[in-house]
């Protein structure tokens, strides 16, 4: 079901751009650095640096205004110092993080402040693809797959803005703030936590 979704959505962003054949279109690969991490009942955490890279396009409406929908890879998570965490009556004290990743469709609407500085603003789906931790519990080095923990669709919203410093070649700035609860949870609990991911990018269009 995932994979359909997945496929109909990227028919819908190239199918776009395709039916935009009177309009200036460009394509593009960008990637960055993402400074990562979650929001909500989630304790005392730390941000966690990962990355961003992808494909995207940017279909002109007029001189001011661009549609620009994207396809990224997307690395998450967040990293924890000194957690307590009691197991069979005994507390153990974990540090380690927490690797997300992510396949993320933001449809982001573009506004040129002047001829080379925009603005961005768009809704945002993210797949998860996968979820594991990685650290240290009471000294002794753990992996964990915990997929099965996290729930496989997010949604959120994108704010930045762009900068076009050398022909075809411009540097971003973005936030992303998940609107969606990530975590499953047993019945009865209502702990959640949301994604919170500040993007540093570069982009090239052809």
């Amino acid at each position: 079901m995932k994979k359909n979704i997945v496929s109909i959505l990227i028919v819908f962003v190239f199918g776009l751009a395709n039916a935009q054949t009177k309009k200036e279109i460009l394509f593009g690969v960008k990637g960055g650095l993402n400074i990562a991490t979650l929001i909500g009942d989630v304790g005392d955490v730390k941000s966690k640096l990962g990355y961003h890279i992808g494909v995207f396009s940017e279909i002109k409406i007029s001189n001011k205004f661009s549609v620009q929908p994207e396809i990224l890879y997307s690395s998450q998570g967040i990293k924890f110092n000194n957690v307590s965490i009691n197991i069979g009556g005994i507390d153990y004290s974990a540090e380690g993080k927490i690797n997300l990743s992510y396949l993320n469709i933001p449809l982001m609407a573009k506004y040129y402040v002047a001829k080379k500085f925009s603005l961005v603003a768009g809704p945002q789906i993210g797949f998860l693809t996968s979820a594991k931790t990685e650290g240290t519990l009471n000294g002794e080095k753990v992996k964990q797959n915990v997929k099965d923990n996290f729930k496989s669709i997010d949604f959120g919203l994108n704010f930045g803005a762009e900068y076009e410093f050398y022909k075809n070649i411009s540097t971003g700035i973005r936030y992303d703030l998940g609107l969606l609860n990530i975590v499953k949870t047993p019945p009865g609990e209502n702990s959640k936590a949301r994604n919170s991911i500040v993007s540093l990018s570069m982009s090239f269009n052809f």
